[in-house]
């Protein structure tokens, strides 16, 4: 759909003749943005309910300095993941208003007010290195207009660190758990509340946690039910999945 294709759409939709969700319907197909080494899905909002975001390893600070931007153009609110400081020291310079949240690892940029929703994502970690972890699941969910609560360093070495809690955590729409060495805590907070749970396994632990896979595996046949398990260290996808649960 070129320029003149979405004007008459337009015009279409103020004179009445075509309705506006058939309109929608009509631009959720709409192109990508061709860069040199990139393709930017700029209706992904429209599509999936979030923008796109970008993942920082693997590309330059000029990759994602040029990305941040197209992205920011648009109006969207930007989220860039596992972003170090230097990348993060280049965006801000050229986005004086994106914030860079140093322990989520997060570059963020809000530009638009998204509605917020009713209900509380509680987020709980095992330990404290789990922490960058659950902030980014922390971000992401904020940032589709989300309420969180968190509970960090609570897990099953000290169970009474998390029965302090349990009213806080039922009370939750939806619950992450964030845990590495074995991933037991998810089982744990599975057993005690009737929402969902999503266990997010992370890589912290002795050689035998083989870096994580035994926090997936224990997490993945936990006894527990309504559990369900991301992807080894994946924040971004326990916060985008909390907050379409909690939609």
């Amino acid at each position: 759909m070129d320029s003149q294709q979405l004007r008459q759409l337009l015009e279409q939709v103020a004179g009445g003749g075509l309705p506006i969700e058939q309109a929608l319907e009509q631009l959720r197909a709409l192109p990508f943005e061709l860069l040199d080494d990139a393709k930017l899905d700029h209706h992904r909002a429209l599509r999936c309910g979030m923008p796109e975001v970008i993942y920082t390893p693997g590309k330059t600070t000029e990759q994602v300095v040029k990305i941040f931007g197209r992205l920011a153009a648009t109006g969207q609110n930007v989220l860039a993941t596992r972003a170090d400081g230097d990348v993060a020291e280049a965006v801000v310079r050229q986005h004086p208003q994106a914030v860079y949240e140093a322990q989520a690892r997060c570059i963020v940029l809000r530009q638009q007010e998204v509605e917020p929703a009713e209900g509380v994502v509680a987020i709980v970690t095992a330990g404290t290195s789990d922490i960058p972890v659950a902030e980014e699941a922390r971000v992401t969910a904020e940032l589709q207009g989300r309420k969180t609560c968190t509970i960090y360093d609570a897990g099953v070495a000290g169970l009474h660190r998390l029965l302090a809690h349990t009213q806080e955590i039922q009370q939750a729409s939806v619950v992450i758990v964030v845990a590495g060495m074995e991933g037991a805590l998810a089982s744990v907070v599975g057993g005690l509340v009737a929402v969902p749970v999503i266990a997010v396994p992370t890589s912290v632990g002795y050689g035998a946690n083989f870096g994580g896979v035994s926090a997936l595996l224990t997490m993945l046949n936990s006894c527990a039910a309504g559990v369900c398990v991301v992807n080894i260290d994946n924040g971004f996808a326990a916060g985008t999945l909390a907050a379409r649960m909690n939609k």
